[in-house]
C-alpha cells in the first residue's frame, strides 16, 4: 500500500496516528491502542524510503539527510491534515503521522471544563497547556484560539513546528508561521512577533531557555500568550521552566513568571468504559498564593494550594479522575494507572 493509501486508511479508521518502522507492518493507533494494518508487508528501508520521498520536497529531503529527523505537515484531501515526523533509527528512516481534523472543535464539545472560557477572555498573560504527547494539547489550544477568532477582532499569530490546525478568519485575522518554511528559528520568530502587532500569540512548543524567555517577554509586554510543555503536573511545569535557565538567572525567571502566569491546564485522554477516551485534567490558576509560591521558589507547596482552592476553580488530576470514576465513565483500575497519587485517588473515590 502506498503512503497516500495508508493515510486514507488512517482517516477512514478514525485513527489518531500512523507509524512506519522497519521490521513491522504499518501500524495505526486507534483510541490509544496500536493495531497493525492487516495484510500489509513488513516495512523495509527501501519501502519506507519510497513512501517518505513521495511526500517531501527536495529541500526537505536535504534537511532530513543533514539533521536525521524532520517535522512537517501534510495536507491530505478534504478530510484531514497530518503532522509528520520522520526520524532515523538503526540507520534507517521511520515516520509517525498524527491526524489533524480539518474542523476545529469547540471547547464545550471536547468535554473540557467551562473554566477554559475564562482563559479565552483574557487580554494578556501566559496560559500553558501541558501533558504527555498524544493527549490532546494541540486540539485544546486550537479550540480556545478559534473561540477568540469567533468572538472578537484580534490579530492571532501562531508559531508552530509544523502548522497543525489551519484557522479560517472569522472576526480575527490570523498569521500562522511554520518553522523552517516561514521562519528560521523560535527565538527569531518570537523576537519579530512584537513587531507584527499581535494581540494573541501561540507558541507551539517551548523547547529551550531562549524560547521560554522570549515567550515570557511577549506576555510581559501586554499580550496573551498560549504555549505547551510536555509535563505531567502544574508544579512540574513550573520546575521545568525554571530549571532550563542557568542558576544565576532562575530567581529573575521566577519573578517574571509569577507576574505573567494566568493558568496551567494539564490534561490526559483516558480510556473510557464505553470506548473512546475522556479528558481528565489538572487546573492551576495564577492566584496570589500560587504567584507567591513561584516567586519564592516553593513549588512543593503548589499541589497543596491546588487541593485547597477548589472554590477558585482549581482542581487536581486525582480529583478529576475520581469524578470520572464516580460518574461511571472510567474504571478505578484505569484511574489508578493515570493517577500521580493513587492513594489520594482511592480516598477521593470513597468520599
Amino acid at each position: 500500500m502506498d503512503i497516500k493509501s495508508l493515510l486514507q486508511l488512517t482517516v477512514e479508521k478514525n485513527a489518531s496516528d500512523l507509524h512506519l518502522v522497519v521490521g513491522s507492518p504499518p501500524t495505526l493507533r486507534i483510541e490509544g491502542n496500536l493495531l497493525v494494518v492487516p495484510n500489509e508487508p513488513i516495512e523495509t528501508p527501501e519501502i519506507i524510503g519510497g513512501q517518505i520521498k513521495e511526500l517531501l520536497t527536495a529541500e526537505q529531503l536535504e534537511r532530513l539527510s543533514v539533521n536525521k529527523e524532520l517535522d512537517f505537515s501534510v495536507s491530505f484531501s478534504e478530510k484531514a491534515r497530518f503532522r509528520a515526523n520522520v526520524y532515523t533509527q538503526r540507520n534507517s528512516y521511520a515516520a509517525a503521522f498524527r491526524r489533524i481534523p480539518l474542523d476545529i472543535p469547540a471547547v464545550d464539545g471536547l468535554g473540557l471544563p467551562k473554566l477554559l472560557h475564562t482563559f479565552v477572555n483574557l487580554r494578556q498573560g501566559f496560559v500553558l497547556v501541558t501533558g504527555p504527547t498524544g493527549h490532546g494539547k494541540s486540539t485544546t489550544l486550537a479550540a480556545m484560539l478559534n473561540e477568540i477568532n469567533t468572538n472578537r477582532a484580534s490579530h492571532i499569530v501562531t508559531i508552530e513546528d509544523p502548522i497543525e490546525f489551519v484557522f479560517k478568519p472569522i472576526k480575527s485575522i490570523i498569521s500562522q508561521r511554520e518553522m523552517h518554511e516561514d521562519t528560521h528559528s523560535w527565538p527569531v520568530a518570537l523576537r519579530s512577533v512584537l513587531r507584527e502587532d499581535p494581540d494573541v500569540v501561540l507558541v507551539g512548543e517551548m523547547r529551550d531557555f531562549e524560547t521560554i524567555a522570549a515567550a515570557i517577554t511577549v506576555a510581559e509586554t501586554g499580550h496573551l500568550v498560549f504555549a505547551t510543555l510536555h509535563t505531567n503536573s502544574a508544579a512540574q511545569t513550573i520546575d521545568r521552566i525554571v530549571d532550563v535557565f542557568p542558576e544565576e538567572q532562575q530567581g529573575q525567571i521566577r519573578l517574571q513568571l509569577s507576574n505573567v502566569l494566568e493558568a496551567v491546564f494539564s490534561q490526559r485522554l483516558v480510556p473510557s468504559v464505553g470506548g473512546g477516551r475522556v479528558v481528565a485534567y489538572e487546573t492551576m490558576l495564577g492566584t496570589t498564593a500560587i504567584k507567591t509560591a513561584i516567586r519564592d521558589g516553593k513549588t512543593h507547596q503548589i499541589d497543596s494550594i491546588i487541593q485547597t482552592s477548589a472554590e477558585a476553580g482549581m482542581s487536581t488530576l486525582d480529583s478529576s479522575l475520581a469524578n470520572l470514576v464516580r460518574e461511571g465513565k472510567i474504571t478505578i483500575e484505569i484511574a489508578q494507572s493515570y493517577s500521580l497519587r493513587p492513594e489520594e485517588l482511592t480516598r477521593l473515590v470513597r468520599k
